[in-house]
């Protein structure tokens, strides 16, 4: 039994956890025992980070404490911003310069020589990341537009504050709320591989910026992060060929192309994660273009209703409706990954964390197929 092998590691326990539960049958998803609808229409996602990091949601005033310690940590160094405008001007991707970036942030910290083993000074350089990320990202954004960066707002939320930053524009509620529920959707899905990452990295005991750019790395592969952007640009393929959206997925399907956004390796149902942003897609519709929410039901509707998907275990995930839902706030697809990475930073800080407080170094085994009884050639005779 012990040389089964778990391609994947499908299906193997490899720790316990109180931060979040998959219930993918009945298309559930609590933190901490707090299902996600609740949180998302409740709670911010400053709340959500204190509830992760803490186990409990904050009262008043340990919200209040909590948000200002985010707040102060949000300026950048001037050192990490050249090194941001020269990544934008060598046009690297948003997510490869968030990667380096998060990285370059250790150079900075002012705990450095702290142990990995001091809980409490990795959470605080866990708080300072997840308070500078915003930051960078929207910076980069900033540079290459050929614009300088907009300075973080202290009386702004976390969520409206990005926008601010980002756009150089103050947003409206119904922005600033829909893009809080991202957050909040995103914070954290279980060992995910990026989770999984980030783990691997903290058993080892290094420093929290070693797992959380991990973690990014892992991220930014194609079959983790990305798909809510490849999702946006089917939709655009699709406005594009002025054909009917039933008509577009019947033909690329006949074609053997997948439709990005459906099917989930947890969820046999309708990620309840989906089912929010849809709701906020809609809102954002009503008061701008409602091409994307149009295109999106209309695809979801023929695929469930007309060709039985969900029976077969297959339906719209989060990448669904978070995609359109970002091109509706006005953010380039190729920073919707990175996007993801900010919100999920706090899952990443909250599992490293707790992995490390029973901690044992991560080392699975791999079965050997190669060649056996080699005999070696000296490198003059060979």
């Amino acid at each position: 039994m012990a040389d089964d092998l778990k391609k994947g590691l499908e299906g193997v326990l490899v720790a316990e956890s109180q931060l979040s539960s998959i219930d993918g049958d009945a298309g559930r998803l609590i933190y901490r025992g707090y299902s996600i609808e609740d949180l998302a229409e409740g709670a911010s996602y400053e709340e959500v980070l204190y509830l992760l990091w803490h186990g409990q949601l904050p009262d008043a005033g340990e919200l209040e404490s909590f948000t200002d310690a985010m707040v102060a940590e949000r300026a950048v160094d001037d050192a990490i911003l050249e090194a941001v405008r020269s990544l934008a001007e060598a046009d690297e991707t948003p997510m490869a310069a968030l990667r380096t970036a998060t990285s370059m942030l250790s150079a900075m910290e002012s705990e450095s020589d702290v142990d990995a083993e001091d809980a409490e000074a990795s959470l605080r350089k866990g708080r300072r990341i997840t308070a500078k990320i915003p930051t960078v990202l929207a910076a980069f954004e900033r540079f290459r537009q050929g614009e300088e960066p907009v300075a973080p707002d202290p009386d702004l939320g976390h969520a409206a504050n990005f926008l601010y930053m980002f756009t150089g524009e103050e947003p409206d509620d119904v922005a600033a709320e829909t893009f809080d529920q991202a957050l909040i959707l995103h914070a954290d899905h279980g060992l995910n591989a990026s989770t999984f990452t980030a783990m691997v990295i903290g058993s080892t005991m290094a420093d929290v910026y070693s797992s959380l750019t991990g973690g990014i790395g892992a991220l930014s592969g194609p079959l983790h992060g990305g798909a809510n952007q490849d999702v946006m640009e089917v939709l655009f393929e699709i406005e594009e060929s002025h054909l009917d959206p039933r008509d577009w997925v019947e033909q690329a399907t006949d074609e053997g192309r997948r439709i990005p956004g459906f099917g989930h390796r947890v969820y046999n149902v309708k990620d309840p994660r989906a089912k929010i942003l849809q709701r906020r897609s809609e809102e954002l519709a009503e008061t701008g273009d409602d091409t994307w929410y149009e295109i999106t039901t209309t695809i979801e509707d023929y695929l469930t209703e007309e060709k039985g998907l969900v029976e077969k275990g297959i339906a719209p995930n989060v990448d669904f409706y978070s995609g359109s839902v970002y091109y509706q706030l006005g953010i380039p697809i190729d920073t919707y990954t990175p996007i993801f990475a900010m919100s999920r930073a706090g899952g990443w800080i909250a599992h490293v964390l707790e992995y490390q407080r029973d901690n044992r170094l991560i080392r699975p085994r791999a079965r050997y197929t190669g060649p056996e009884d080699q005999t070696f050639v000296p490198l003059e005779e060979r």
